[in-house]
């Protein structure tokens, strides 16, 4: 073969390679992204990270709580002998307000990202591109709000068996490709169960995530709406002479499985962590609780991260008043007696004084 004729070969050889791997990367498709995060954080004063102890109680209180985490390889994205770490650090923060009255709170949430870094590359027939934000250099404002209640339903603050329901309406704001949001609203309805019994704590829940976003044919994407599922329990110690703090420890179990397939391997996220709070016990005024745990997922699919860790800062205050004078017991000189507010902290709340009688000579 002559050489000229060589070369032809060569350049048609190529340009047939050249149009095959350009018809292989237009039939890849571009996956969107989705809000990956699936710590689904119990509201402010709610106790434990995503289980809710449904104490509230007293008049009306609330709270304040900050709580920030890191996740590893939160996404991985796997088909056919394929794998991508799609995002492979994610770190965020939540700011969180609640107003409680009695067995009631209402709550709203912002949570804001610190880093989302990931990989990109194609599986499955799909093309993802991996998130790139950092405060610095390419920051993402805020991510979905949250707007939830709580109500509890049966028992007290402190019952051995507590039950109620809650739901939550998360708010889109963050980007679709920074993987933060899903870009459409979504609903959470659950069903809570929580109890002490001496030293001895627990919470379950229950739900139902209404996610309008059904990506189905895209590995790792969400599939429509979930089960969500969990469970804690734990012992309290108390610390100190009075007993007004206290270290609770124990574990939280928790995740989400897509309805269709139902419990399909593929679809289904399972979560632990070990967690431990200290806290306030008082029954009225501010009190100050500080948590930390460390965990990841069970099974490291649909969301569940290799290991997370999470710490959290809360403010709340019941604002008690059992006598229901109107005056806190915090502030309250009787709190166990009906009484009358006044300037002076001796008497405040305490009964009126009953004016003595005079006899004057006839």
């Amino acid at each position: 073969m002559r050489s000229s004729d060589r070369r032809r070969a060569v350049a048609a050889a190529l340009g047939v390679a050249a149009s095959l791997l350009a018809s292989s990367a237009l039939a890849q498709q571009a996956a969107q992204g989705f809000a990956t995060e699936r710590l689904y954080l119990s509201a402010p004063g709610g106790g434990w990270f995503v289980m809710d102890a449904l104490d509230m109680h007293g008049g009306l209180g609330g709270a304040m709580a900050l709580t920030t985490g890191y996740a590893m390889k939160p996404l991985q994205v796997a088909s056919g002998g394929q794998s991508v770490s799609v995002v492979s650090d994610q770190a965020l923060v939540d700011f969180g307000f609640a107003l409680t009255c009695d067995a009631l709170r209402l709550y709203l949430n912002f949570e804001a990202p610190l880093a989302v870094e990931g990989r990109s590359g194609a599986v499955g027939g799909y093309s993802f591109t991996g998130p790139g934000v950092d405060l610095g250099q390419r920051p993402d404002t805020l991510s979905d709000a949250r707007l939830g209640f709580d109500a509890r339903i049966v028992g007290g603050p402190s019952s051995p068996f507590r039950f109620g329901l809650g739901g939550q309406l998360f708010v889109p704001n963050g980007l679709r490709s920074d993987y933060l949001s899903d870009g459409t609203y979504r609903g959470m309805l659950r069903a809570l169960v929580a109890g002490d019994e001496g030293d001895f704590t627990y919470a379950a829940e229950v739900g139902l995530h209404i996610r309008p976003l059904d990506d189905t044919p895209v590995p790792g994407s969400p599939e429509g709406s979930e089960l969500l599922f969990g469970a804690a329990a734990g012992t309290r110690f108390r610390l100190g002479r009075g007993g007004g703090t206290a270290l609770v420890v124990g574990p939280e179990v928790f995740g989400e499985t897509a309805l269709a397939p139902f419990w399909g391997s593929r679809t289904t996220g399972v979560e632990a962590m070990m967690t431990g709070r200290v806290e306030g016990t008082g029954d009225d005024g501010r009190q100050l609780r500080v948590k930390l745990a460390t965990g990841g997922g069970l099974d490291q699919r649909f969301g569940a991260p290799e290991w997370r860790v999470v710490f959290g800062l809360e403010v709340f205050d019941h604002s008690t008043d059992r006598d229901h004078d109107g005056v806190t017991d915090s502030l309250d000189a009787c709190p166990d007696t009906p009484g009358v507010k006044t300037s002076d902290p001796k008497t405040n709340g305490c009964p009126a004084p009953v004016p003595m009688e005079t006899d004057y000579p006839g």
